[in-house]
């Protein structure tokens, strides 16, 4: 079953009872109620937003992602469960005596998963993709000749429409600001599932940035970024130029976890694909499995 998302933009007061969590809008007098059980990801997106101990321990007991965002509405921080498995001792183990060149052969399968969704997305948008199914191709262990900075210059200049004059810019002027938003949502999904996995989301495969908490969810994330950037594209095509963030825009972005992807040749919504990944990670680094399950978005894009 996949896992609800739900985003809070107004003053509300959040509290638990009998396994639920219980909503009170501020202001109105309404009150609903939800299954803490059925939450995987929730967006305290408001300054005047009050949420209790109690449910913020039974949501992490139930590894929901909690996000609190800034007073720009832009995500600013996560929570998440430090005991997510079962096995989480023995998985950290595994996870901390990987090797060099298993690392190396890990980020191998995901920067060519990235790149030839990448391409996937060219074609989509009726762009010329040879040169990037040729750097897939071209991928070494550990991307030693950094086949994905190359496809990165290239797949940017074409992804967006031209009268943008798009460049990639975290603190660029948009569509960067809806790409960041949708970006730190995959973030966050990434590193539930892979705390759910046993795994810690601290040690990269790859990222190893001191001052980053979650380099291994930036590792994995890599090949879901182009669905992100589908959802952008689609905002895009509907706003034109018009793209500082609206509540419309931000509904779409926060559907992002719902969104159909294949994976291992069949579709599945993209947190449910996520959790598969995470799992083919923590095989890969127990010695029991070699492959690393992404999604391809070659003839598979979502509606």
């Amino acid at each position: 079953m996949i896992k609800r998302t739900l985003y809070f933009g107004n003053p509300a007061y959040l509290k638990t009872n009998n396994e639920q969590m219980i909503i009170e809008i501020a202001g109105t007098g309404e009150v609903k109620s939800t299954p803490v059980e059925d939450i995987g990801l929730l967006i305290l997106d408001h300054q005047q937003i009050t949420i209790t101990q109690a449910l913020l321990s039974r949501l992490l007991a139930n590894n929901t992602a909690v996000i609190t965002c800034d007073d720009t509405h832009h995500p600013s921080g996560m929570l998440l469960n430090l005991d997510g498995n079962s096995l989480q001792s023995q998985k950290f183990q595994a996870q901390i005596e990987a090797t060099a060149p298993l690392k190396k052969q890990l980020w191998q399968q995901t920067v060519i998963a990235k790149i030839e969704n990448q391409a996937a997305m060219l074609a989509f948008c009726r762009e010329e993709n040879k040169l990037l199914i040729r750097l897939a191709g071209l991928v070494k262990s550990g991307d030693s000749e950094n086949c994905e900075a190359q496809a990165a210059v290239y797949y940017w200049k074409r992804v967006f429409p031209d009268f943008l004059e798009f460049r990639r810019e975290r603190y660029g002027p948009p569509p960067n600001n809806l790409l960041n938003y949708g970006y730190a949502i995959l973030r966050a999904i990434v590193a539930r599932s892979l705390t759910g996995s046993g795994l810690l989301p601290t040690l990269g495969i790859h990222h190893r940035n001191q001052y980053n908490a979650y380099c291994l969810a930036d590792d994995i994330m890599e090949p879901y970024r182009p669905y992100v950037d589908y959802v952008v594209w689609q905002i895009i095509r509907m706003n034109g130029k018009f793209l500082e963030m609206t509540s419309g825009m931000k509904k779409q972005l926060l559907a992002i976890p719902a969104i159909d992807v294949k994976i291992d040749g069949k579709k599945s919504p993209l947190m449910n694909a996520v959790q598969r990944t995470t799992a083919s990670l923590s095989r890969c680094f127990e010695g029991s499995g070699r492959k690393l399950l992404y999604p391809s978005m070659e003839g598979c894009l979502p509606l």
